[in-house]
């Protein structure tokens, strides 16, 4: 497994501690991105997810709902709710990764630690949210 995809995985479950537990669980990343045991650049990488992630958090939110017809954010699963959280930053501050790798990477999240719909759920939301990002309609 390559380590970018890793280290989502190490953020997804940390971003998914935070949406319960609250921001209490940032006072710690440090801590638990070492107890992880996982190689300094993917908990690096997993840190820049988790912390970018949570900055933006009510602005990525309002951007999914902007997008997510029919489905208010709280009310997704919430394992979905922080794939799209996450994917989000990255493709908005991380220009160095193609949209489309964060794409892919998301939906694999979401086949692997979600439901068997997620993946096109999560395609479908991150393709609209791509679309705006490019200026298309």
């Amino acid at each position: 497994m390559r380590k970018r995809t890793r280290a989502r995985e190490l953020a997804l479950q940390i971003l998914f501690q935070y949406d319960l537990r609250g921001i209490e669980i940032l006072d710690d990343l440090d801590g638990i991105l070492e107890r992880s045991g996982k190689a300094p650049n993917v908990t690096e990488f997993a840190g820049e997810l988790v912390r970018g992630t949570a900055a933006i958090g009510e602005e990525v939110d309002e951007l999914i709902a902007s997008v997510a017809e029919h489905w208010d954010v709280r009310r997704m699963a919430a394992i979905d709710r922080n794939i799209l959280r996450m994917a989000v930053f990255e493709m908005r501050e991380r220009t160095d990764i193609p949209a489309k790798v964060t794409i892919n990477e998301a939906i694999e999240l979401g086949k692997k630690y979600s439901t068997a719909q997620s993946g096109a759920f999560i395609n479908g939301i991150l393709d609209r949210i791509r679309r705006k990002f490019d200026g298309e309609s």
